[in-house]
Parts: structure tokens; C-alpha cells; sequence
């Protein structure tokens, strides 16, 4: 009797293991078979950690991760997604050329669900479960600047604002410029936009809209940016006019290891930090969820109707930047 129950535990023993190790591989091994297309629209200093943060993600995660970059062409964008069906892809990452060709590019995915990244599509062309977006809310990175601006200068009733925008109509610069404007005018101060235009991202172009401002001799109390490389543009201006940057206030947005920089040197103010890390992380996960047919509902981040995943901005300024640019 003793050796027949013996014998019988035995075998349920063998069958909880066998249970067990099929549980543990099965994830492995269904994430050996994903395979995630990431289209990146153009390439620059933050989506360069983007794409690496997805890279090693997908890479920790057991998955297949192939990038593509458009390098600002639409029409290859648009290829690239149309042929990733064939290629036998099962998720899109996406940073689309601009919000207005999100349409095109879900039609050219077909049935393959699409993670939009970088660049926030219309609400309306968002779906849970197949058209998401993994990213910051841009609203917020103004927010954080107008509300350091606030603070900086709480004993002016009026302030003259010089603000340096990023490209015309990408969501990023419609949430920040928004966030900016709307914290700013709701404190009952009086806000006058000295000088407002669009710089592109770029540093050489926001060095030259600063120094025709400056022609214009008009009051300045603060410079807001929408990146750090166009603050760190007006920065130039100001050092080469020996303008005291310890009094006139220049924000960014990006926390890059060069804006921190800036700041643990005295010349900018305040910058905020949108982790590429961690929307590049995020992208992955939530991608790995879609190929397996699993809800998003327990990922860090998502929204409750399921159309977003948010990874949060962070504040930076002279006594935290240590933790950041690294």
C-alpha cells in the first residue's frame, strides 16, 4: 500500500513540475514569435533614446523588435507600413510625419494595431485595443514651465514673455504651447507675448529668431522653450549680447544630458524632463499585450478608456538636475 501511494505521489509530483515548467516557458516562447515593426519619423536626440529604450525592451522582453527610420519622407513611412503585413509583423510602433497623415497611415497597416509614439494623434483616430498612443501628456510639460515661471517672478502683476515653439501643428507643441498659455492667463496676472514663433526643434533656428527679438528692444522677462536645444539656442544670443541669464529665466523641455547641463551651469532656468526610457518602455509592453490578445488594463499608465498610455513629465531644475542627463 505504502509503495503504491509512493508511486502515485510520484506521479503528481512529475505532473506539477511538468505544469510548472510549461508555465514558465510559454511566455517565452510566445514572445519568441512576436515580431514589432518601430517606424520612427525622423531621428534626433530624444527619439535616439526612444528607439534604444524599445530596443533593449524588446530585446529583455524576448521579442523581435525591427527599426525603420522614414527620415521625414511620408511616402516611406508609408511603404514601410504597408509591406509589414507581408513581413508577417503582428504590432506597429509608430511616430508619424505629422498628425494629419494618421489616417493614411492605419490604412496602410490594414488589420495590424498600431502604437502611435513621439507624436500624439486627433483623440478621434484613437481606439483601444488597436490605435493607441504611448506617451507623455504635452499639456503638462507647459504646465511645469508656466508654473515655474510663476513662481520665479511672483511679484510681477505683468510679464513679457518670449516663447520659442516647436514645429507647427505636431501634437507636442499644439499640448505645450496650450499648457503654457492656459496656466499663464489663468493666474489673474497680466501676460504679453513679447515674440511667439515656430523654431522647429531646431537650435540654430531659435538662435536666430532670439536675435531678431532682440532687435525689436522690447521688454523680456522670460524666454520659454518647447525643447532644450531651441533654449539652448537662445542661450548662445544671450551669452554672446552678455545678457545676465541669472536674471532673464530660459526653459526647455527634454531634460537631454546637454540642456542639464545648461542648468547645473546657471544658464538655464528650468527644463522638463520627458523620459524617451520610458515611452520607449512603455511602447513595448503595451505592444507585447496586443500581440498576445491581452487587455492593457493592469499597465502602468493606461488611461480608462484604454486609448492611452502616459508616462509622466518630470520637473528639473538646479536642485534636482543631478538625478537627470546622465
Amino acid at each position: 500500500m505504502r509503495e503504491k501511494l509512493g508511486i502515485l505521489l510520484s506521479v503528481v509530483m512529475l505532473g506539477v513540475l511538468a505544469l510548472t515548467g510549461c508555465g514558465s516557458d510559454s511566455g517565452a516562447a510566445s514572445n519568441k514569435d512576436i515580431k514589432i515593426l518601430l517606424v520612427i519619423n525622423q531621428m534626433d536626440s530624444f527619439r535616439e533614446t526612444l528607439v534604444a529604450a524599445a530596443k533593449d525592451t524588446a530585446q529583455a522582453e524576448g521579442v523581435q523588435l525591427e527599426f525603420k527610420d522614414a527620415d521625414g519622407s511620408m511616402e516611406q513611412q508609408v511603404n514601410y507600413l504597408k509591406s509589414a503585413g507581408a513581413e508577417g509583423y503582428d504590432v506597429i510602433l509608430c511616430s508619424p510625419i505629422s498628425a494629419e497623415t494618421v489616417v493614411e497611415l492605419k490604412a496602410s497597416a490594414g488589420d495590424i494595431p498600431i502604437i502611435f509614439i513621439n507624436s500624439c494623434p486627433d483623440e478621434k483616430q484613437l481606439k483601444a485595443g488597436k490605435y493607441i498612443y504611448a506617451g507623455s501628456d504635452e499639456y503638462v510639460a507647459g504646465q511645469f514651465q508656466a508654473e515655474y515661471v510663476l513662481g520665479k517672478l511672483a511679484d510681477r502683476q505683468e510679464i513679457n514673455v518670449v516663447l520659442i515653439k516647436g514645429e507647427k501643428g505636431h501634437s507636442a507643441t499644439n499640448g505645450r504651447t496650450k499648457g503654457v498659455k492656459q496656466t499663464l492667463e489663468s493666474s489673474g496676472k497680466k501676460i504679453s507675448y513679447v515674440f511667439e514663433d515656430y523654431a522647429d526643434w531646431d537650435q540654430g533656428l531659435s538662435k536666430n529668431l532670439f536675435e531678431i527679438f532682440l532687435k525689436t528692444g522690447s521688454p523680456v522677462d522670460c524666454v520659454i522653450c518647447e525643447n532644450d536645444s531651441m533654449a539652448l539656442g537662445v542661450i548662445e544670443v544671450c551669452k554672446a549680447e552678455n545678457i545676465d541669464l541669472s536674471t532673464l529665466p530660459v526653459l526647455g523641455v527634454d531634460a537631454t544630458a546637454d540642456g542639464c547641463a545648461a542648468i547645473k551651469s546657471g544658464e538655464m532656468a528650468f527644463t522638463v524632463c520627458q523620459s524617451g526610457v520610458g515611452q520607449g518602455e512603455a511602447a513595448v509592453k503595451a505592444a507585447i499585450r496586443f500581440a498576445r490578445g491581452e487587455s492593457l488594463d493592469s499597465l502602468e499608465g493606461v488611461s480608462e478608456d484604454g486609448k492611452y498610455v502616459w508616462v509622466p513629465f518630470e520637473k528639473v531644475d538646479s536642485t534636482n538636475v543631478s538625478q537627470y542627463g546622465n
